[in-house]
């Protein structure tokens, strides 16, 4: 790897991983300075290296920081010494940017009398620049020692744009291609990396192939040694809001707000939605014409049943909405143990209650409220509570 080469090799570096100029150039300076250092430098030397993108040439330098006698440990006091790196050149330590004491050292200090030599003006703690000889072998030993160096430096700052890529898109929807499947882990291709999606949040009876393009939600992005590692949802409820936030521009837009979604993954979800203009019909912009919004939505899904009903901050009013497709004959609220008495006609019970109670387990979750279902003659037919969360899809991801 010549030296000069790094210079018409950079642009194409830096679309293929992703990573800014600025950033491939402080990669290779960082590797050319270890290189040099290693080879040429002394102990406590800092050494730091400038690379000159039009002309390709490359400068060392040594930097001296200027100390004065009340920054000096004295030889007989006692203590562990300072241990700097190359980055870490700091005097100040402490809450309150106290002057910390350092052992002298010759090769990364200066006395300020002697500073005061060089630049008239200098002050204590500044840094000062020493040209660094460019030996005549340098450029063969160098670079074979700068090349594996800014390989791996290379990696880890595609690794921080990748982690840092997808940790901003953490709680929205993410497209890849389905690469392999191991036990019952799900491994997605997005293009920079792989994520997985693990067998907890799959949707029930959801079967996955080979090179099929499917969708789910960020959930959670975590750095590791080799590659973030990105973990994809299709149970969390929020996956539901942001595929209708891809479908109703009236979301994006803040018109229309989903207020809450209840889910049963793979089965069906119950969504409350308002919209904050008099105009605009929540329920209508959710379900689009003809249906093809909803539609869209649970295709998405798998055939997943989606009930879209109209938020209220009068709680009868939503636990009834909640409830649909049932008609409710009256409700009685108890605000203390916040619990709803239910009355429903004999001919609308199985649809208040659902299959396997799943319809009122749905509403007392999207609700927050204990349900219990009664019939004409007062008898209690379902009781449901809600769950911790319930409702909620503002839940931390």
């Amino acid at each position: 790897m010549d030296l000069k080469t790094i210079k018409s090799s950079l642009e194409e570096l830096a679309e293929e991983k992703g990573i800014s100029k600025e950033k491939v150039i402080e990669t290779i300076e960082l590797a050319l300075a270890a290189a040099y250092k290693r080879d040429y430098g002394k102990h406590g030397q800092i050494v730091r290296a400038e690379f000159n993108l039009e002309t390709g040439v490359i400068s060392f330098r040594q930097i001296k920081i200027v100390l004065d006698e009340s920054m000096i440990k004295p030889e007989g006091e006692t203590g562990e010494d300072e241990k700097f790196s190359d980055k870490d050149e700091s005097l100040l330590s402490g809450e309150n940017n106290e002057i910390r004491k350092v052992r002298f050292n010759p090769e990364r200090h200066l006395l300020i009398e002697e500073a005061a030599k060089i630049k008239p003006d200098v002050i204590a703690g500044e840094e000062l620049e020493f040209p660094l000889e460019i030996h005549h072998d340098y450029g063969r030993i160098a670079a074979q020692t700068a090349k594996q160096v800014i390989i791996q430096r290379v990696r880890e700052a595609e690794r921080e744009a990748i982690y840092n890529e997808f940790k901003e898109k953490q709680g929205g929807v993410v497209s890849g291609i389905v690469q392999r499947i191991e036990g019952r882990n799900v491994y997605i291709d997005l293009g920079r990396t792989t994520a997985v999606l693990p067998a907890e949040e799959q949707v029930p009876h959801e079967h996955y192939r080979m090179g099929e393009r499917i969708k789910g939600l960020l959930l959670m992005t975590d750095k590791n040694p080799r590659s973030p590692s990105i973990y994809l949802s299709r149970t969390h409820p929020r996956f539901v809001s942001k595929l209708f936030e891809i479908e109703v521009p009236e979301i994006a837009q803040g018109i229309v707000e989903i207020k809450g979604i209840a889910r049963e993954a793979g089965s069906r979800s119950k969504i409350a939605v308002i919209s904050k203009e008099d105009s605009i019909d929540p329920v209508g912009s959710m379900v689009g014409q003809k249906g093809v919004r909803v539609s869209t939505v649970i295709a998405e899904l798998g055939g997943e049943k989606i009930d879209i009903i109209s938020w209220s901050d009068d709680p009868a009013r939503f636990i009834s909405n909640a409830l649909s497709p049932a008609k409710v004959l009256d409700i009685e609220l108890d605000d203390a143990a916040h619990e709803a008495h239910v009355l429903v006609d004999e001919a609308q019970l199985s649809l208040a209650i659902g299959r396997s109670g799943q319809n009122v387990r749905l509403a007392a979750k999207l609700s927050g409220w204990k349900i219990d279902i009664r019939s004409r003659n007062g008898e209690e037919v379902a009781s449901e509570k809600p769950e911790k969360g319930s409702g909620s899809i503002t839940e931390e991801i």
